[in-house]
């Protein structure tokens, strides 16, 4: 058996400039850092010639073709594997809030495939190989910024190029700065979850029209790595609060009257910054402010369900392996 970890991410700035509509032009940039919440993936042989996927159903195949799972399937395909297997996913956190799990899923059943054959892969392969089965191969109208960050893990400065390639620059932070930036920061759940791809193609199909907007977002990205390395926490809150009036402008359903209602109330409570997370309309919505503003933060929008946000600094990883052997 082999067993996979693979965190989610939480993005920053520069959202909407990984997607294609954008960086075919010129550059987009995404400052984003891995979450301390994670995807699993189990890899197992099984005594019937046919393939068994459990995530939130049951699969049972005697042809890859026949695999409903769509990003199972092509990763079986991508990797030559199939029969006799056991497949199983299971995430920290439900999908559609806005935290990258379906590329965390690609990331991961790629990982623990080619780590049951034997292969040691790298996390530059892992992002590229992920985007391929989710944009060329399945048709999503995504970017790709959630597969490396979902690879790398960690505080990462990620650049997306015309050629499609990616460049992803680690940010060197003191520790003390994510400490306290861990100490500083919440994330609150809207309690809707969304179909993000809809969202997505909206902002693909109307980018052309945004490019100023868009472009803002992306060195927005760029300052924001730059106040991290300075360790300065109001200039990133502030910084932030800035993302959340340009991502806003946007349009494309990207936020709604209940979120909007929060995060004024959260400001009103001494919030210094915040954005929702993912490609918008629901799920988390991050919150930064003075822990000891929190309390009051916490009572304005109605004690929602939280998630803790610490970073992890480890990319996807094979957490367990087991004697191999085969039917």
């Amino acid at each position: 058996m082999i067993i996979t970890q693979t965190p989610y991410r939480v993005s920053f700035a520069g959202g909407g400039t990984d997607l294609p509509a954008f960086y075919e032009h010129e550059y987009g940039a995404v400052l984003s850092v891995g979450l301390m919440r994670h995807m699993y993936v189990t890899v197992s042989p099984r005594f019937d010639k046919t393939t068994r996927v459990a995530y939130t159903k049951v699969e049972i195949a005697d042809e890859i073709d026949k695999i409903e799972h769509t990003i199972v399937r092509e990763a079986l395909r991508m990797t030559g594997l199939g029969e006799h297997l056991e497949i199983t996913t299971v995430g920290d956190v439900p999908s559609g809030t806005g935290l990258g799990s379906s590329s965390s899923l690609a990331v991961g059943v790629l990982n623990a495939l080619h780590a049951y054959k034997g292969q040691v892969t790298s996390p530059g392969m892992l992002g590229e190989k992920s985007c391929e089965i989710e944009i060329d191969i399945l048709g999503k109208p995504i970017g790709r910024q959630d597969q490396y960050a979902a690879a790398y893990g960690g505080v990462n400065y990620m650049r997306f190029n015309p050629d499609h390639s990616v460049d992803v620059e680690p940010v060197p932070v003191d520790g003390g700065f994510i400490k306290a930036l861990e100490d500083h920061i919440l994330l609150l759940y809207t309690d809707q979850q969304r179909d993000a791809d809809a969202i997505l193609q909206k902002q693909s199909d109307g980018s052309a029209d945004k490019m100023t907007v868009l472009r803002q977002m992306r060195d927005l990205a760029g300052e924001m790595r730059i106040t991290m390395g300075k360790g300065d926490l109001n200039e990133f809150g502030e910084l932030l609060h800035q993302g959340w009036e340009l991502k806003r402008s946007l349009g494309f359903g990207i936020t709604n009257a209940g979120v909007d209602e929060w995060y004024t109330a959260a400001r009103e409570n001494g919030a210094m910054g915040g954005k929702l997370l993912g490609a918008g309309g629901g799920g988390f919505l991050l919150v930064m402010a003075p822990p000891h503003k929190h309390a009051a933060i916490r009572a304005a929008v109605g004690h929602p369900k939280e998630l803790e946000f610490r970073v992890d600094r480890r990319g996807s990883r094979v957490i367990f392996i087991s004697d191999r052997y085969a039917f």
